[in-house]
């Protein structure tokens, strides 16, 4: 299964996250398919910055989001306009 997931990067103390696609079964800063987007949870207020294009496409094909990826989506909006699109088909 693909996944929509955090993977951390920085430094001990210091961490920052890329959204990226990725399968399931790697682990959590393995290889992965595609960065989609960049989480700061230590600036005020965090910096949450996610390519909405890509992340609808990768919607659209079956990825599932983690739990603290779909609050991310869920706070740009992008969980909104996905729901619609999933209703139509």
């Amino acid at each position: 299964m693909v996944k929509i997931r955090l993977r951390r990067m920085g430094r001990r103390n210091k961490p920052f996250y890329r959204v990226v696609v990725t399968d399931s079964r790697s682990p959590r800063d393995g290889k992965f398919i595609e960065i989609i987007g960049h989480y700061n949870p230590l600036t005020d207020p965090a910096t949450i910055s996610i390519d909405e294009e890509k992340a609808l496409k990768w919607l659209g094909c079956g990825a599932q989001p983690t739990d603290t990826v779909r609050s991310l989506l869920g706070k740009l909006g992008i969980m909104d306009k996905f729901k619609p699109a999933s209703g139509q088909n």
